[in-house]
């Protein structure tokens, strides 16, 4: 799973970050994307696409990534996303994951001449539009071909499914704890019998 990281750095790119989402799918909550820089490459537990390992095996993942790689997230919330579309709030959430690690980096390597030439950004999906300087390079189904972007996508998905399970105490008629706001048929009869909670999103279809 090094192989793009490893064309990035052949290509002279000296900062190679992974950037992944999760969350743009579900009827609540909001989109939560994560940016990861590696320092060190070899872990104990099992990186890969976050959907296809367990709970137990991401959360563990996590705590190991923290101690490994600097880390932004940003969280965008399901109020945006009626703003603007989801597209442009993944994309938002993405790019703030990205300043929010570079917050991390020291600032005399952050402020060094032509820093924001050598940094590559590899990014999940098909597209990618971003305010900030940095090449970037989408890569579809990258959380499965990208170490950088499995990292990625298991933090973005760790700290959204914990958002979701703090809303579930909030909102318990809803199930959060269960389906993270996905919409799967217990949610959308939750919401026919309740109504829309606060933090369901407005422009989405809630058809059965």
């Amino acid at each position: 799973m090094l192989y793009y990281e490893n064309k990035a750095d052949e290509q002279g790119f000296q900062t190679i970050i992974g950037v992944d989402e999760a969350g743009r799918g579900p009827l609540a909550g909001p989109v939560v994307a994560a940016a990861v820089f590696l320092q060190d490459k070899n872990f104990h537990n099992r990186i890969d696409d976050s959907k296809i390992i367990s709970k137990r095996q991401r959360e563990m993942a996590f705590h190991e990534i923290f101690d490994k790689a600097y880390v932004g997230v940003g969280i965008i919330s399901e109020t945006v996303i009626d703003t603007v579309n989801i597209l442009e709030a993944t994309y938002l959430a993405m790019s703030m994951a990205v300043g929010k690690l570079m917050d991390r980096f020291p600032r005399s390597e952050f402020n060094s001449q032509k820093f924001s030439e050598k940094v590559c950004l590899l990014v999940d999906g098909p597209s990618f539009k971003t305010y900030l300087p940095f090449h970037y390079q989408p890569i579809v189904n990258g959380d499965a071909l990208s170490l950088s972007i499995a990292c990625a996508s298991i933090v973005a998905k760790v700290t959204r499914d914990r958002i979701l399970e703090m809303y579930d105490q909030i909102f318990p008629q809803y199930g959060f704890r269960n389906h993270k706001g996905y919409p799967t048929r217990a949610h959308k009869l939750a919401i026919q019998r309740h109504g829309l909670s606060l933090i369901h999103r407005r422009s989405f279809n809630y058809s059965l």
